[in-house]
């Protein structure tokens, strides 16, 4: 069939299944065929059971046919993110210790919640191991390429999903997000994606979520409308999950379609402590300016926080990967483990104590009180999402920024999980040798809605529309 993920939209696609236009069974079969097709040079899945999700779609068909009601999002094929559960498949969160782990006997929350929507699970898409770092590679699976040019990191963690979506294998896929694991592949990948508030999507279930206070899981696509689509079934309250917030009650689906900016927007190209390649906040300050050009009166912020937060999050961070590792230090599979993600381990085992974890918390309440501060003037604070465009392979998960090799080129985005912010990226733009860029948007506490009005806004008048070459 005459098809391409990347200029249909979500809900059209699933609209024409609704009415009966369109075969469920057709949309799996190109996701099949074009996993098929180009998976072998971008690595973007890690498991596909093709048989299984052509029998969801010929049975959702067979509901369609019935005049039975298919759901909103009838029939679309999504991957789902290797560190969370998908039934059937294994959750080997990219680890060669999980390698052999049973088969999830049940969806998380997001997963359940896409389902019962009408998506179809085509496969589980690559991510680092425990999704530790922002570039998409491990011992068990190797590593997933960015379909702009192969030869570069798509970001990470969710970095197969993000792939999959930028090559056009799926309209649709889940991440999670812990210190911009969605956001920096979506700008890696020129994609628009959003880190809800923490608690929108619930990560409740029988076994305690990973990353407590940092993560949030989300669903990925290329574009706004389609991410808020999957939204609005995934977002509310579940019992099993302590932090999980009260459904919106407005629809976010409505509020986007009439996009717009707030009157006063904060511009921080450095936040105070984060180096910034000249290119990249070239192409953020031209996005900039079109945030002006909708209205927006642009104040430019020097500092929002006075130093750079990464040892509180580091410590918040390894402390959740010791709790899931700890069990499996001495065991066989061990020396297979990422070494820098062992040594890690070892520094956490032997120097994160009790006090440690309770000041990493006070240092994301005080953080949050320098947001509160800076939104009683603002509505919107804007950011570049990396510091770096998206890094060549062989730098082995480093960044380059104005020719310097700089291991932490993420430093924008993890603040605002330990903030629990509302926080986007929308594609800004290319480098010149064709690399996405993308700008980040934050809201404050809670305010989602403020966050994906502007995206939505500010994606229509970028106009961005260029494809991936790869696909």
């Amino acid at each position: 069939m005459e098809l391409d993920f990347r200029q249909e939209s979500v809900t059209g696609l699933a609209d024409r299944v609704r009415r009966g236009e369109l075969a469920a069974r057709e949309l799996v079969a190109h996701a099949l065929e074009r996993i098929e097709a180009l998976d072998g040079s971008v690595g973007a899945f890690v498991a596909v059971d093709g048989d299984r999700a052509l029998e969801a779609a010929a049975a959702l068909d067979a509901r369609v046919a019935a005049g039975a009601d298919p759901g909103p999002l009838a029939g679309i094929p999504i991957g789902v993110k290797d560190l969370e559960d998908a039934a059937g498949f294994v959750t080997t969160q990219g680890s060669v210790l999980f390698e052999h782990a049973h088969p999830a006997p049940a969806d998380s929350h997001l997963v359940a919640r896409l389902r019962a929507a009408g998506c179809i699970v085509v496969g589980k898409t690559n991510t680092p191991e425990l999704g530790w770092k922002a570039d998409t590679t491990n011992a068990l699976f190797g590593p997933t390429s960015n379909p702009w040019n192969l030869d570069h990191s798509p970001g990470g963690s969710s970095g197969g999903s993000a792939a999959a979506i930028a090559a056009g294998m799926v309209p649709l896929a889940t991440g999670s997000d812990g210190g911009g694991s969605v956001r920096i592949p979506a700008s890696c990948c020129g994609l628009t994606g959003i880190k809800p508030s923490l608690g929108r999507v619930p990560s409740g279930g029988a076994e305690p979520p990973d990353w407590h206070h940092l993560s949030t899981k989300a669903p990925m696509a290329r574009r706004i409308a389609d991410v808020v689509a999957a939204l609005e079934v995934a977002v509310g309250p579940d019992p099993t999950d302590l932090r999980s917030l009260p459904r919106p009650e407005a629809s976010w689906t409505a509020a986007i379609a009439d996009p717009r900016v707030p009157a006063r927007v904060a511009w921080s190209p450095t936040l105070g402590y984060a180096p910034l390649d000249d290119e990249v906040r070239a192409v953020c300050e031209r996005a900039v300016a079109t945030l002006e050009s909708l209205g927006a009166e642009v104040v430019v912020i020097d500092e929002v926080f006075e130093e750079d937060p990464v040892s509180d999050w580091l410590t918040l961070a390894m402390a959740y990967n010791l709790r899931s590792l700890a069990p499996h230090r001495d065991t066989p599979g061990w020396d297979r483990v990422d070494p820098a993600l062992a040594a890690a381990m070892d520094w956490a085992a032997s120097s994160i104590t009790a006090v440690d974890l309770i000041k990493a918390e006070d240092a994301c309440h005080r953080l949050n009180l320098k947001l509160v501060e800076l939104f009683h003037d603002v509505r919107l604070l804007v950011t570049p999402t990396c510091a770096a465009p998206p890094p060549p392979r062989s730098l082995e998960s480093q960044g380059m920024i104005n020719g310097n090799i700089d291991a932490n080129w993420v430093r924008f985005t993890y603040p605002f999980n330990m903030t629990r912010s509302p926080a986007a990226s929308v594609c800004a733009g290319l480098t010149a040798s064709g690399l996405p860029v993308g700008l980040q948007l934050v809201g404050p506490q809670h305010a989602d809605l403020v966050v994906l009005r502007s995206a939505a806004a500010l994606e229509e008048a970028i106009g961005f529309d260029a494809l991936a070459p790869v696909g």
